[in-house]
């Protein structure tokens, strides 16, 4: 899938900047993770929330892997995974999943973007945002799981060249992703059962959710037009998320309209512009914290050309989803649409 922007001193990122899960801060102090799953009182109506930080390992015992498990990797290799006692995954989502499905204790690295409660204590196998195939075979893993677009191509080649499996998966771009993306994982690691069990969990609390979109959200004249905006202010980075990006899913799921998709933007990113914003008219603004923050806040995100002149920009109706967890497309999606849904359908202040 082609790139459409650099950041700087970064690799190229790949198409979906949900996919991207490497992509989703500029530096250690624009990484964050937020939005924690549900507990398991009920999938349907958690009684309570764990801390915001945290995945929700699936209840009862960590299942067994049921090994060697032969799977075909994204990339076309068929890979055979006979061991999962030490596990590499490359992606914060990945991790999500692996964690969720409750293996998190075999997991013996993390990238950058792996930032939840669990993880954090874990060594970093990336520099930068790209994966060092020296520091992940110095741990000995057993598999490693990355995307399509985890790079550089040349490490991933190491790592499977040194005789470890590596198991790549397709990018997450929408709703419609989640059951497959877990399933994926799942049937690697020899937990099949866990991944149908995880999928049934993920797909009741989305149901929920999407109860509890306000009555006559399903029109389009009381839809609020919601506008996608990818910030990195350090490295000049502004976009407006278009077709593809996959904040356009998540919007929709939550009742609302991507502005930037209806407006007519066809690709999944486009540099922001005033004519651009002034096109897609969106009522509310999206945004990641940590990219809100690197451009000042409210304050500095008004202050970009063009975002004054919306109706968000003058209303100041800016809903923000933390980075480590809005385009994992996983088992805390739940979390990000309930969120999404409290804040794109507040009454404007």
């Amino acid at each position: 899938m082609p790139a459409t922007f650099r950041e700087q001193g970064s690799r190229r990122l790949p198409r979906p900047l949900g996919a991207l899960a490497a992509a989703l801060a500029l530096a250690l102090a624009l990484a964050g993770c937020d939005g924690g799953a549900d507990t398991a009182a009920s999938p349907e109506r958690p009684a309570a929330r764990p801390a915001a930080d945290r995945v929700e390992p699936l209840s009862g015992p960590a299942p067994r892997p049921e090994l060697p498990a032969t799977v075909r990797s994204a990339d076309g290799h068929d890979t055979t995974v006979r061991e999962a006692g030490r596990i590499v995954p490359l992606t914060g989502s990945l991790s999500e999943i692996v964690f969720s499905l409750g293996l998190g204790d075999r997991v013996v690295a993390r990238d950058i973007t792996a930032t939840f409660d669990q993880a954090k204590k874990l060594p970093v196998v990336t520099r930068a945002h790209d994966v060092s195939a020296e520091n992940v075979l110095s741990l000995k893993p057993d598999v490693v799981l990355a995307d399509t677009t985890t790079g550089p191509a040349e490490a991933v080649a190491q790592i499977r060249d040194a005789g470890v499996p590596v198991v790549t998966f397709e990018p997450a771009t929408e709703l419609a992703d989640v059951d497959t993306r877990i399933g994926a994982v799942a049937a690697a690691l020899g937990v099949r059962k866990a991944g149908d069990a995880l999928k049934s969990r993920t797909d009741q609390r989305i149901k929920a959710v999407r109860k509890d979109i306000p009555h006559g959200a399903e029109a389009a004249a009381d839809r609020p037009r919601v506008a996608f905006l990818y910030l990195r202010g350090p490295a000049s980075v502004y976009l407006l998320g278009g077709a593809g990006s996959g904040a356009d899913s998540l919007i929709e799921a939550a009742g609302g309209i991507d502005a930037g998709k209806e407006s007519g933007l066809k690709k999944d990113f486009t540099p922001i512009t005033s004519e651009a914003l002034a096109k897609a008219a969106p009522d509310v603004i999206l945004v990641m914290t940590k990219g809100l923050e690197s451009v000042g806040g409210v304050e500095g995100l008004v202050k970009i050309p063009g975002v004054a002149q919306t109706p968000a920009g003058m209303d100041r109706r800016v809903a923000s989803v933390d980075d480590g967890v809005l385009l994992n497309f996983g088992p805390r999606t739940d979390a990000v649409l309930r969120s999404l849904v409290r804040q794109i359908h507040a009454k404007e202040k």
